[in-house]
């Protein structure tokens, strides 16, 4: 298999190669077999000699790499602003009023979201000026999705309250999900069963699912959990994976500058 760290040695070679090439007038004329075959003795004797510059080429190669991936992350939150911070659909917690917005893209099966989410917590809960976003990704299979339609549906039927009472209890969800559970879990929540389980199957919980995946594919995100933070009105950054709270903080505050 091509792993990433044997791309990442073979484009540093590159680097250290262009110059040797360059010195040459490879990029003038053609080479010959012989050439070719001195600039390759060249460039291992080199390698062999000082082992150590690979791996100053690789560091080198992916700094440049992630801040091409980390500009192109900002383009796509600044274009798709509007659906990150208000789509009209997604729970909203925290500080409503805060400066800064957490939006998290989660799936109640994922085990790296069920860590995350206290996290996420501790990190409003400290700063004070935080607003919270919540938008069901499910991509782990038919469970997921269930207990996504789920979330939504409460959502849709009840009050914030009731929803982020259903999201905790999801998160916490062991073992598989069935109608008779989840509409216990409405009647504990103060809903009658029976309209959440006809509302997990309507048209408006699957458009806002549909609508989360769309966005989530305009973004680049493949996995959760996966954040978005930043300011409607200024900058934003997207975050691919678990982040503890130190880490949240750290990145509110770059943001403020």
């Amino acid at each position: 298999m091509f792993r990433p760290f044997a791309a990442s040695v073979v484009s540093a070679a590159l680097l250290i190669a262009a110059p040797l090439g360059a010195q040459t007038g490879a990029f003038s004329e053609p080479m010959g077999d012989a050439d070719r075959a001195a600039l390759r003795a060249e460039i291992r004797a080199y390698l062999l000699e000082h082992p150590e510059v690979i791996f100053e080429a690789v560091a080198e190669y992916e700094q440049r790499t992630m801040a091409q991936q980390a500009d192109m992350d900002s383009t796509l939150v600044e274009i798709n602003a509007e659906e990150i911070y208000a789509d009209g659909h997604s729970w909203i917690g925290g500080n409503p009023e805060g400066d800064i917005t957490l939006v998290e893209f989660m799936d109640y099966r994922c085990s790296f979201c069920r860590r995350a989410f206290p996290q996420m917590m501790e990190f409003a809960g400290e700063d004070g000026n935080v607003r919270l976003v919540i938008k069901e990704l499910p991509i782990l299979g038919p469970q997921s999705e269930v207990m996504s339609r789920f979330a939504v549906a409460v959502l849709q039927l009840g009050t914030d309250e009731q929803y982020f009472a259903a999201h905790e209890r999801l998160l916490a969800w062991e073992g598989d999900v069935s109608d008779s559970a989840l509409g216990a879990l409405a009647v504990e929540l103060g809903l009658e069963a029976e309209a959440v389980l006809a509302q997990m199957r309507s048209s408006d919980v699957t458009a806002v699912l549909a609508e989360n995946r769309a966005l989530a594919q305009r973004l680049q995100i493949s996995g959760t959990p996966s954040f978005v933070i930043g300011m409607p009105e200024g900058p934003g950054e997207l975050l691919r994976g678990f982040l503890p709270a130190p880490e949240l903080h750290n990145v509110a505050e770059q943001l403020r500058g």
